[in-house]
C-alpha cells in the first residue's frame, strides 16, 4: 500500500482532502449547490474575482477585466435517482437522474435528500434462494428501496417526498496508483481545473487573456449548464475536460470504444466540435513538454460540455481533455494520479502557450 501515499509535486495532502470532500459531497444533478459551496470556497484564493448563474454554474475569474476570454470547464453533477413512487405498504420507487445504472443497485445503501435531512435506506433484492430458476435480473420495473418501514404514512412521517434526490453511500478512497468513488465523473473535472488555477497562482503566471475556470450544473441530463454558461460569458476559447472509457478492463470492446488505458496519459478527441487548431495546439504543447497522450474519436458529438461551448455564440473553438475512466455511472469509478496529474499540467501549459491573437481561421 506505499504507493497509495505518494507525494507528488502537484498533488500533496491539501489537495487530497478537497478532492476527498468534493467528492464524497452530493451533488446529483439539479441540486449541486452544497459541492459547488465546496468548490467555490477552495479556488477563490486563487483567482480575483467569480460569478454564479441563476442555476448554480460557477465561474472562477483569473484577469477579469481583459477582452479576451477563455474558458477551461468541468462539470459538477452527478448521477443519482429521485423518489417517484411510495407504495402503501411501505416501499419506495424510483427514477433515474441522469444515467444511473439499475443493474448496479441491489444491496446498496442510499442517502435521500429531503427538506429536514438525509434518510437512510437500501436498494433491496429477494434472496438468491427466492430466485432459483428464475430469470430475474434487476430493471426499473423492479428495483425498490427499503426504509424499515410499514407503511407510506411512516416514510411521509420521515420527511420524505415525491421528486428527492437520492444517492449512493459511498466515499472517496485511494487504491494503490487509482483515486476510486462515485461521482469522479466528473468532480475530478472541477479538482483538476481548480489546480491549474493553483498553479497559475503559485507560479504568478500573468496572462494576456481573462480566464473563466467554470464548473457547470447539469450536464448529465443534456449540457444544460454549460449551454447557460457560454451564453453568459461568451467565451473566444473553451477547453473542456470531462471522462472518457478505459477500453482495457473485461467486456468492453476496442473496436466499438478505442483503445484507451488508465496511467497511458490524457485523450485528446477529433470530432466535429473539437477545433482542429486548437487540438493542434494541445498536440503541439504536449509533445513539447513530454505529456504523454492518447487519441480518440468523436464521429458525431462528444457527448459533453465540448458541444455546449463549440455550437454557441456562432462557433466558438473548443477542445476537449479527457480522463480515462473505469467502471463509469458505478459507485467504484476510478482514475489514474498520473492521468490527472498530465490533465492539470498540458490545461497549464496550453493556457501559458496560448494568446489572443492566435488564428483559428480555417480558410
Amino acid at each position: 500500500m506505499a504507493n497509495s501515499k505518494r507525494k507528488t509535486s502537484l498533488i500533496g495532502d491539501k489537495e487530497i482532502d478537497f478532492l476527498r470532500s468534493y467528492i464524497n459531497n452530493p451533488s446529483p444533478t439539479g441540486h449541486e449547490a452544497a459541492g459547488q459551496k465546496i468548490w467555490l470556497n477552495y479556488i477563490k484564493p486563487f483567482v480575483d474575482d467569480h460569478i454564479v448563474d441563476n442555476y448554480g454554474s460557477v465561474a472562477a475569474i483569473i484577469n477579469p477585466t481583459a477582452p479576451f476570454r477563455v474558458v477551461i470547464e468541468a462539470h459538477a453533477d452527478e448521477i443519482g435517482w429521485a423518489v417517484q413512487y411510495i407504495t402503501e405498504d411501505g416501499f419506495i420507487y424510483v427514477g433515474r437522474i441522469g444515467g444511473s445504472d439499475h443493474i448496479i443497485a441491489p444491496s446498496k445503501r442510499v442517502n435521500i435528500h429531503t427538506a429536514s435531512g438525509v434518510v437512510k435506506g437500501v436498494f433491496g433484492w429477494p434472496a438468491i434462494h427466492t430466485r432459483m430458476g428464475k430469470e430475474e435480473t434487476p430493471d426499473m420495473k423492479n428495483i425498490f428501496l427499503d426504509l424499515g418501514c410499514t407503511s407510506k404514512k411512516d416514510i411521509e412521517k420521515m420527511g420524505v417526498r415525491i421528486g428527492d434526490p437520492i444517492t449512493f453511500d459511498d466515499d472517496f478512497f485511494v487504491m494503490n496508483n487509482y483515486y476510486v468513488g462515485r461521482a469522479i465523473d466528473n468532480r475530478i473535472g472541477g479538482f483538476m481545473i481548480a489546480q491549474v488555477a493553483r498553479m497559475i497562482k503559485e507560479q504568478k503566471v500573468k496572462l494576456p487573456f481573462a480566464l473563466y475556470i467554470v464548473n457547470s450544473v447539469q450536464e448529465e441530463v443534456g449540457l444544460r449548464g454549460a449551454e447557460m454558461m457560454a451564453q453568459t460569458i461568451k467565451p473566444h476559447v473553451a477547453i473542456v475536460t470531462d471522462v472518457t472509457h478505459d477500453s482495457n478492463t473485461p467486456m468492453i470492446s476496442k473496436t466499438l470504444e478505442g483503445d484507451i488505458k488508465v496511467g497511458r496519459g490524457p485523450v485528446l478527441t477529433k470530432g466535429p466540435s473539437v477545433h482542429n487548431k486548437l487540438l493542434q495546439l494541445m498536440q503541439d504543447t504536449a509533445d513539447a513538454n513530454k505529456i504523454p497522450y492518447q487519441r480518440d474519436f468523436a464521429s458525431r458529438s462528444t457527448g459533453t460540455d465540448t458541444d455546449a461551448f463549440a455550437y454557441s455564440n456562432g462557433g466558438v473553438p473548443t477542445s476537449l481533455i479527457a480522463l480515462p475512466l473505469r467502471y463509469m455511472h458505478t459507485t467504484v469509478e476510478s482514475v489514474h494520479k498520473d492521468d490527472v496529474e498530465n490533465i492539470i499540467k498540458l490545461m497549464f501549459y496550453v493556457l501559458k502557450s496560448l494568446k489572443p491573437n492566435f488564428n483559428f481561421k480555417y480558410l
